[in-house]
């Protein structure tokens, strides 16, 4: 078994995308840094490597067997053992997960630069290990909230993280089921869209239109769209207001 000492994590709980567990340069400051003691390292398959990075399935369990209480913390001056824990790497892509019990990839992380290399160097010296493959019966709904990546590909993590407020705000839209609320958000999107085809079309046709059009990337058009969406919900300009803060604490 291979081993990454005093490994400094980031954990992102419950993220089914891998855009969704920020590399090291997208760290913040009020991020909580963990320092783990001891890790196993995995070199695995493509397939299972991107499985894991990208969904919430159940893990091999050959997988967990073979890391079962081989990651301990340290916490003050005791050693905390960790279920399962493990860094896996196709020889491409690195990650680190924990399942706090579960067997499941609950905590997903990125490594910082010099252990990542440090991990490729590892796998010069170890074969390419083979676990049954996970069973990929899916079946998440048609979720705004796992948008592909190639929609994602190229945005800072504010712009991402703005992304998924927005698709939030976009499915309560279309639970409205309200046609002038709808061609009204289209307006204030780009008000050349509206025609007399457009008024003629149904409430998921109109929805449609606006979301072909704002799935790709992210411009003023985008935040300011988002912005007025998240009016009068709490919840939502919660999230919004706390990226605002982000972003002036970045640019001073």
């Amino acid at each position: 078994m291979l081993y990454l000492y005093d490994v400094w994590v980031n954990w992102f709980e419950g993220e089914e995308e891998g855009y969704n567990v920020c590399h090291y340069h997208e760290w913040r400051k009020k991020d909580q840094i963990e320092i783990l003691e001891q890790v196993p390292v995995l070199y695995i398959s493509e397939c299972l490597y991107n499985t894991i990075e990208n969904s919430l399935y159940d893990l091999p369990s050959t997988l967990l067997d073979q890391i079962h209480k081989r990651a301990y913390m340290r916490k003050g001056h005791t050693r905390e053992v960790l279920d399962y824990a493990c860094i896996v790497t196709d020889g491409r892509g690195i990650l680190v997960f924990d399942t706090i019990g579960y067997h499941i990839p609950v905590r997903k992380s990125r490594l910082i630069p010099r252990q990542e290399q440090q991990v490729f160097e590892l796998c010069k010296k170890t074969k390419q290990l083979n676990f049954d493959m996970i069973s990929k019966n899916d079946d998440r709904k048609d979720s705004l909230m796992s948008m592909d990546k190639q929609y994602m590909y190229g945005l800072t993590r504010r712009e991402r993280q703005l992304k998924k407020l927005l698709m939030i705000a976009m499915e309560q839209l279309r639970e409205t089921n309200n046609v002038n609320e709808m061609l009204y958000w289209l307006s204030e999107w780009d008000n050349k869209k509206l025609t007399y085809t457009t008024y003629q079309s149904s409430i998921k046709e109109i929805w449609d239109i606006l979301y072909d059009d704002i799935k790709d990337g992210w411009t003023e058009g985008h935040e300011r769209l988002c912005a007025q969406l998240v009016k009068g919900n709490p919840f939502l300009e919660k999230f919004w207001e706390m990226e605002q803060v982000e972003n002036k604490n970045k640019s001073h």
